[in-house]
Parts: C-alpha cells; structure tokens; sequence
C-alpha cells in the first residue's frame, strides 16, 4: 500500500476500531491541546493530560474543550509529568506520548533513564514524513532531528527504524534513498563510502524489507526525468520512500527547506523506544502536531 497524502493517513487511521491512548507530557499549552482534540473529535486517540491540573483546565475552560477530569494527572513539575508519561508506557496504559510544554531534553531523560525509562536495544531516531506539493507520495526524511553525525551501523538502524515505520503503515517494500551530493563513490566525501556499503548490505540481505540506492542525489531521488537524462537507472529514481540524511544538518535543513519554503506539510516522531515518542518543536503549528499524532497512532 502507497500513501499518496495525509488525507488517506486520517482515512486509515480513523477506520481502526480502537481509539491509541497517548500521554501528553506537560499538557499546558493551547496549541498542543488543539491539536489533540482534533485527533480525539475524529476519533484517533484518547489522550491522557499531564501536567499542571490548574494551567490545563485553565485553557479547557478558555476553548470550551469538554473533557473527563479524571484523565488529567496533576504534576508537580516538568520532571515529574514526563516520568509520570514514561511510566504510563511502562504498564500499558498509552501506546505513545506527546511532547506539550516541555523541553525535548527534559523528556528524553525521563525516556532514556536506565530504571525507569523506555528505551530498548534499539538506536533512538527520528522519522519525519513530508506530502510535498510537487511529488506524487509521501515522503519520508531521516534523521534529521535525533542522531547527529551517524557512522555506517547508525546509519544502518536508521534506516531499520524507518522501514519497520513503513511496513507498520502497509507499505510492503519501501524504495531508500542514501543521499550524496553526487552518485559515484569518493573517498574524499564519507557519506557516498557508506551509502555504497548501506546498498551492498540490502543486497546481501543484511538489510531487509526495502531496496536500498545510494549514493544519490536529492534530484535523482524524487524526479525520474533527471535520472533518466543522467543514465541512472534504478528502482529507486524518481519513486524513493525514505531519504536517509548524511547527518542531522542535512535533514533538518532539507525537511525545513520543504515546509518554509516548498509549502510542505510534515508529521514526525521519535521511533526506536517502546512507543513513539510526538516531540514537535515549541515552533510547529497546530496541524503538523495534529498530523504527528495521526501518524503516531497508525504507527502503533
């Protein structure tokens, strides 16, 4: 199954019988509680609120939001409301948890906390899928916003996370893209070694479940037409799933790049803990928030 927009990713996701439960870490704050009860009206979560019982009832009582009171757990401090998230994951109350008002680095330590946090055997990434105006599906751009410089096994479970995130959304064989600036191997430039030797593991089977291109450039990865006039014949030319960034400079900048610039609409997550963890930044509207959960849900 293709997903061509995140309209079809709300169709799939309300059709699912049961609502996701997600623990909003810190809760306080309007835009993130907008965007959760747009997910909850259409019937894709039922949140938990966290955070400080007297701020959040404020902002329900200045937006007319109507909620059981029961479901928000009065926090002491930012500290607390995000272990109290971590801990809700731990006995299977949520399947995920929501950044609110909180800093990303306050929450990962309650995630990553050796006794009582979430994390697995896995490498923590992030997974950022774009509906881009010009191009005929979703796209998916990784890590722009968790592992700095990844070196070739880094890069290997990046890619492990994505396609794990693909195939939880019905895709069979998602098509990835190792980019470089050019799609011959260079010494001199780190990035196209690897991709050479991320693309020989694929095809050795060492990495499984998608098919592997790289290096290649960004042009090459979404527009057939430059491959075909270069002579670059792939599967992956002009038709990639997943854009494996070099580092997490490349990343941000090109799914900014896309959104500021290219009128791109975005939804992202932290994968490779026991749920996905929704960490969009204090600056991201109400609806790439609302998107976030909806993929967050039909990733679970």
């Amino acid at each position: 199954m293709i997903i061509n927009n995140f309209d079809q990713l709300i169709k799939k996701v309300s059709k699912f019988e049961k609502k996701r439960k997600v623990a909003v870490a810190v809760a306080e704050d309007a835009h993130t509680l907008e965007a959760v009860f747009k997910a909850k009206e259409e019937g894709i979560v039922d949140p938990i609120l966290i955070g400080n019982k007297r701020k959040i009832d404020e902002i329900l009582n200045n937006t007319n939001y109507s909620f059981d009171d029961n479901l928000i757990i009065d926090a002491k401090d930012e500290k607390a409301a995000a272990y109290k998230s971590v801990e809700l994951v731990n006995i299977g109350e949520v399947d995920f948890i929501m950044k609110g008002k909180i800093q990303t680095a306050d929450l990962l330590k309650a995630v990553v906390d050796k006794e009582k946090g979430i994390r697995t055997d896995k490498l923590m990434s992030h997974f950022a899928i774009l509906e881009v105006p010009t191009y005929h599906k979703l796209l998916v751009i990784t890590d722009g916003g968790m592992v700095m410089y990844p070196d070739l096994e880094e890069k290997r479970k990046i890619i492990e996370n994505a396609v794990d995130v693909m195939l939880s959304l019905g895709y069979k064989e998602p098509k990835v893209g190792v980019l470089a600036a050019v799609e011959n191997v260079n010494p001199k430039m780190p990035e196209t070694v690897d991709a050479a030797e991320l693309k020989k593991m694929n095809q050795k089977g060492e990495i499984k479940n998608c098919i592997i291109e790289g290096p290649i450039s960004y042009d090459l990865s979404v527009n057939k037409e430059s491959a075909e006039i270069k002579g670059f014949n792939s599967p992956v030319a002009g038709d990639v799933d997943i854009l494996l960034a070099s580092n997490i400079t490349v990343g941000n900048v090109l799914a900014k790049s896309l959104i500021y610039s290219g009128n791109s609409k975005m939804a992202g997550f932290i994968v490779g803990a026991k749920a996905p963890i929704v960490l969009t930044s204090r600056g991201s509207s109400t609806e790439e928030k609302y998107l976030s959960l909806v993929l967050s849900a039909a990733s679970v």
